[in-house]
């Protein structure tokens, strides 16, 4: 039920993204540079759920964070921008959500001084968009603190079009290919 497309670009980055084919929405989009040594580096997660570390693996052994901290994670729906803090037991009105025009970024801020947050928004830099405060709202439900920035239409008309290119690409193992048994 999802499409993985992967894009590499000539200065060595690497994007891969899922789609839900139902929908056409973007379920997560991951970038990789190259390292210092010219071999992949590791997968960062801009949109959809962060990657756990592998069970089993030696980091996880010896510390691991707290269940109950704050979880941070971006979640698009097809006219917004949406993020998604877990683990923020505080009532709505202890939050409040701006815009820094200057840095180019959103920031969280509780009252009680318990939870601060810088953001950018990635998609909004690459096509050199300003940020709108108008655009920006948030809500609080069941310990999640939900933050949505509804996208300027330069966006929604690019994505539009990127998802009638995606409609024209046939898929590397679409189907059941030409795999012949003994």
């Amino acid at each position: 039920g999802k499409r993985k497309i992967h894009y590499l670009f000539e200065d060595g980055k690497e994007m891969a993204e899922e789609y839900d084919m139902k929908t056409g929405q973007l379920v997560s989009r991951k970038w990789r540079e190259k390292n210092t040594l010219g071999g992949s580096g590791k997968w960062q997660v801009e949109v959809g759920e962060p990657t756990s570390p592998l069970l089993g693996a030696l980091e996880s052994e010896l510390i691991t964070e707290s269940s109950s901290n704050p979880v941070f994670m971006r979640k698009d729906t097809l006219s917004s921008f949406q993020w998604r803090i877990r683990n923020l037991p505080y009532p709505k009105e202890v939050y409040s959500v701006s815009v820094e025009k200057e840095q180019r970024c959103c920031v969280i801020r509780t009252t009680n001084k318990k939870y601060y947050k810088k953001f950018s928004i990635p998609d909004l830099d690459r096509y050199q968009l300003p940020l709108d405060a108008a655009a920006l709202s948030f809500t609080h439900a069941n310990n999640t603190l939900i933050i949505t920035y509804q996208k300027p239409k330069e966006i929604l008309a690019a994505e539009e079009q990127l998802q009638k290119e995606l409609k024209k690409i046939k898929a590397a193992n679409d189907g059941d290919g030409d795999c012949k048994t003994q």
